[in-house]
């Protein structure tokens, strides 16, 4: 068996990645595009670029959208790994898809009200092989690995900076690897789980690492986790004010037993209900049941409405020439079309210019300073 995977090897995210290495583990190949490959490279050109037809082409929402993929003669579906953010347009540009994989709870309706009849959720999961092994001492009292810049985290970046005062902590500014991320965790009482600003019932790949690593998971409430099975007290430890978070951790941490009771348990169900092999065998068996059957609406649309979404998508990545490309097909097809995408053109060509005058005041005024 081969899939396509629609993104070079070296760009590979932490989600597909775990899927890649569960897909090798079945003997299934991974064929990847070229260093050069355009955005908008021909589909049936990669695809001829496979050693066999590819059972699967996937799509691990990068830059790459080729041209005809509407229309693939193979399954294609679209790896949504944050379908919290613009969900509007993930929404439109999965239409173009066969399958929408969401790695969040909650969004299968939402895109089954806008028409897509095949949304399926694969929450987020955990590589096993890198949390196995001998336990490790835990010399770490807390740690947090994630982002901590921008608007969205300052209340991630106040609490781990206060943690970081009184407990003994990890470099949680700085990025890890994911190998950097298991030893981390594998050597960690308590992990403090803050969410993003704008989305805090995020618990992200987070719950799931530090359940594998044997860390005691503390995150606010209400979560996501209730909707995934995880049961507060059993399997993690939540809190609803910012003031809870340290009494907390300094009580779990001098109550080894009942720590490790909730540790094990949580870590026995990740291992048994969330992992990458899990999860690419739930894909792979809905695959085999709908024996290639086709389900993107943009099969059945219009060309020039099937282009519109094209052009949306690359011109919200900021590749003007790919939308401008899709531009120039659209008006040889639909006068109503081109009106609408002109339109969407024309937007991304001010964000993007707003963006740029931004960046350069921000340099003019630190050069000041």
């Amino acid at each position: 068996m081969t899939i396509l995977l629609l993104c070079r090897e070296q760009d590979l995210g932490k989600e597909p990645a775990g899927y890649v290495r569960a897909f090798r583990r079945r003997d299934i190949r991974v064929v990847f595009l070229a260093e050069d490959t355009p955005a908008n490279a021909d589909l049936q050109e990669l695809v001829a670029r496979c050693p066999e037809p590819p059972q699967l082409i996937l799509h691990p929402e990068q830059k790459f959208l080729p041209k005809g993929l509407h229309v693939s003669p193979f399954p294609t579906a679209i790896l949504q790994a944050d379908p919290y953010t613009y969900t509007h347009r993930r929404v439109r540009w999965a239409m173009l898809f066969d399958y929408v994989l969401l790695l969040h709870q909650g969004f299968e309706e939402v895109f089954r009200q806008a028409g897509h009849p095949r949304p399926l959720t694969l929450p987020h999961a955990v590589d096993a092989e890198y949390f196995t092994g001998p336990e490790e001492e835990r010399t770490f009292e807390v740690s947090s690995v994630g982002s901590v810049d921008g608007k969205n985290y300052r209340m991630r970046r106040a609490v781990l900076g206060s943690l970081a005062q009184e407990f003994r902590m990890n470099d949680w500014v700085r990025a890890h690897s994911y190998e950097e991320l298991a030893a981390v965790y594998r050597k960690t009482k308590v992990i403090v789980n803050i969410g993003r600003d704008d989305y805090p019932v995020d618990v992200s790949l987070r719950f799931a690492e530090a359940m594998a690593a044997g860390a005691l998971f503390v995150t606010l409430q209400p979560s996501e986790l209730e909707s995934l099975g995880f049961i507060k007290g059993e399997h993690f430890v939540g809190f609803h004010e910012r003031e809870e978070i340290a009494p907390l951790v300094r009580h779990y941490l001098n109550d080894e037993p009942a720590r490790r009771r909730i540790t094990e348990a949580a870590r026995e169900r990740i291992l048994r209900e969330h992992t990458y092999d899990i999860r690419a065998e739930t894909l792979l068996r809905s695959l085999g049941i709908d024996a290639g059957k086709k389900f993107a609406p943009a099969r059945q649309w219009p060309e020039a409405r099937a282009h519109l979404m094209y052009l949306d998508y690359f011109a919200a990545h900021r590749n003007l020439d790919c939308a401008a490309s899709e531009l120039r097909v659209i008006a040889g097809q639909s006068l109503r079309g081109a009106v609408q995408g002109l339109a969407l053109l024309a937007r991304a060509f001010v964000r993007i210019s707003l963006s740029s005058a931004t960046q350069q005041f921000g340099r003019a005024r630190r050069d000041f300073k």
